[in-house]
């Protein structure tokens, strides 16, 4: 696998964690893997062969090549049909929102293509010159231009999204909805109907998220293998509290996610 991250420049880095890019030769026996919810949206064109996404142990789609992948909260499995060479931007979880009009729970655990969001005639000229251009810096340059025309059409996100967002960051996902908004329990309401508008999902399932990523890079970058510490240090409330998150997230427990096959790409990807 050949995988690697860029940062997006400065009028976009509020918005944008990084573009990726991930090329795989084909094999006679390609093998599933699990795609682990990481709390971000992502838009994402397939400049290889098909991919499969399985929505049961048999049955699969072939996912659009220009799409976005919502918030996701169960984990799923993609297999390659060849080639893999796939050019991605992966956006913070209010990011998103700034550049669309439907509601982000719309977008939830299924991936969209962008004709949706963006109109057919837009969306073509886009994927066109995204498979057209010669390097990772011009498919940069384009998705760049494209976002800032669009950040221009629209006024930036609900401020109060975007401070329960900053503080999930900040504290791991550990702080609560309450402290957040400390006596103003008043606004509790109206930041859960315009978060899960703006965001795809509520600020407790993205604070689950958060808190388990912080958790995932502890056990991939062995910074020690003792659960009850990783637990401890990602603000879980017990050992047994982490293990049930990670497996509700994983689809399995700590000491079989590491060394699986199946979870090679996700390892990749949280490292």
């Amino acid at each position: 696998m050949n995988y690697q991250t860029f940062q997006p420049n400065s009028d976009l880095e509020s918005l944008i964690s990084c573009y990726w890019t991930l090329e795989v030769p084909a094999t006679p026996d390609p093998q599933r893997q699990r795609i682990i919810p990481d709390g971000t949206i992502e838009m994402a064109f397939i400049l290889g062969d098909d991919i499969k996404r399985y929505t049961s142990d048999d049955e699969y789609i072939i996912q659009p090549r220009a799409m976005v992948l919502g918030q996701t909260m169960d984990p799923f499995y993609i297999e390659p049909t060849g080639y893999v060479n796939t050019f991605a931007i992966r956006f913070y979880p209010y990011g998103f929102a700034n550049f669309v009009t439907m509601p982000l729970k719309d977008l939830a655990n299924k991936e969209t293509p962008i004709e949706l969001l963006f109109g057919e005639k837009t969306s073509n000229k886009l994927e066109q010159k995204i498979i057209k251009a010669t390097n990772s810096s011009e498919r940069i340059e384009i998705i760049e231009n494209f976002l800032l025309d669009k950040l221009n059409e629209k006024s930036t996100i609900d401020s109060i999204v975007k401070t329960t967002i900053n503080a999930l960051l900040a504290t791991n996902g550990s702080t609560s909805i309450s402290a957040i908004l400390k006596d103003d329990l008043s606004k509790r309401r109206q930041l859960e109907r315009n978060f899960k508008k703006q965001i795809g999902v509520s600020p407790k399932q993205l604070g689950k998220v958060i808190r388990l990523q912080t958790a995932l890079k502890m056990l991939l970058n062995k910074e020690t293998e003792n659960l009850t510490d990783i637990a401890y240090e990602s603000e879980y409330f017990d050992q047994a509290h982490f293990i049930k998150d990670f497996k509700e997230f994983t689809g399995v427990n700590p000491k079989e996610f590491l060394g699986n096959e199946n979870m090679a790409l996700s390892t990749l990807f949280y490292k």
